[in-house]
């Protein structure tokens, strides 16, 4: 599992960063993203999804931090 922080970046270098890193990764390969409230964490799981990626699981790490598991 890879792991991809995203907590100190602003949309929609959010999402940005995440394409990059996914399309870096082989089918099956799976994505850990640490991430904020509001945008990100709104947006990261719709977009994934959308582009036919699978979300294995959204959850609260601390504060206003989030993790979002993204198989691709």
């Amino acid at each position: 599992m890879q792991t991809l922080d995203i907590t100190k970046e602003h949309c929609p270098m959010t999402l940005v960063r995440t394409k990059l890193q996914l399309a870096k990764m082989a089918p099956g390969d799976v994505l850990e993203v640490l991430l904020t409230e509001g945008e990100p964490l709104n947006n990261i799981p719709r977009s994934a999804q959308e582009q036919g990626f699978k979300v294995l699981k959204v959850e609260h790490v601390s504060g206003n931090i989030h993790k979002v598991v993204i198989e691709k």
